[in-house]
């Protein structure tokens, strides 16, 4: 066993709670405009279990690695912490090709040329918090050019809209595969071939964990509603509609993502 400080501010009313990250803290200050209150911080030892340690350090090692493939592709990001884009896409069915109109440049029509499918790993969540864990390993902000949401966080359904496809930027959401290959096609695919995806294909994110459970069937049809109207928009073909799996070694979107389902479901 091993104990770590941990920072604990005690308000005025008394209470005991955990000291924000720098990270949380910058980006509370930029949506909050209330007066936090007076607090005094101190340090409590919190004692963990070695085996707890261990897994959390074993999963750092992993995030770091990914991420620093990941920034390979983030070159075209602003330099700054962008705000998230409050766009916000509800059901529309035909009318979904309006919907995806870049608000703050011209469609690049030339860029886009293959879309990527992710999920974000987690059983909940937003576009704040998953820009929150993208600025924290690194990035400059949000990945994706759109996250469609499972209800837990993101309604469901609703689909995002990030600050990257507002402004035509270059995504940053494909890795390259970290570990050796025997598969010659799979071992092409390096910081070079990532970076070139990242560059010109739309990164689509599932909020939930495809890992440990189906996607809800509403956020499956928005998927593909969405997918549908970027390849029709942008003359992109099934076969560079790609899973995160296909190219790198990350298990993205997850063993119980419908691939055959999906796949009949998309335009040719």
């Amino acid at each position: 066993m091993r104990k770590l400080p941990i920072a604990v501010v005690t308000t005025e009313n008394g209470l005991d709670v955990p000291e924000p990250t720098s990270n949380d803290s910058r980006t509370r200050s930029s949506t909050h405009d209330a007066k936090p209150a007076r607090r005094s911080a101190r340090l409590v030892p919190v004692t963990l279990p070695r085996r707890t340690t261990a897994v959390w350090a074993s999963f750092a090692a992993a995030m770091t690695a990914a991420t620093g493939l990941l920034l390979l592709g983030d070159g075209g990001a602003p330099s700054y912490l962008a705000a998230v884009s409050p766009t916000l896409i509800a059901h529309h069915g035909a009318e979904r090709s309006s919907d995806i109109t870049p608000r703050e440049a011209p469609a690049d029509t030339s860029r886009w040329r293959a879309i990527v499918i992710h999920h974000s790993g987690a059983p909940a969540g937003d576009a704040n918090s998953i820009e929150r864990a993208h600025v924290g390993q690194g990035l400059t902000g949000l990945g994706y050019h759109f996250i469609v949401g499972n209800g837990q966080g993101l309604g469901d359904g609703m689909v995002h809209v990030g600050y990257r496809w507002n402004r035509q930027l270059p995504g940053a959401h494909v890795a390259a595969r970290a570990e050796e290959s025997r598969d010659i096609a799979r071992a092409a695919f390096g910081p070079a071939e990532a970076d070139t995806y990242n560059r010109h294909s739309i990164g689509v994110c599932l909020v939930g964990n495809g890992n440990r459970r189906p996607f809800t069937e509403r956020q499956m049809r928005e998927l593909v509603s969405l997918v549908r109207s970027l390849q029709e928009e942008f003359g992109i073909p099934s076969s560079a509609v790609r899973l995160h799996s296909d190219l790198s070694g990350i298990a993205s979107p997850g063993i119980h993502f419908p691939v055959a389902e999906f796949e009949a479901n998309i335009r040719n």
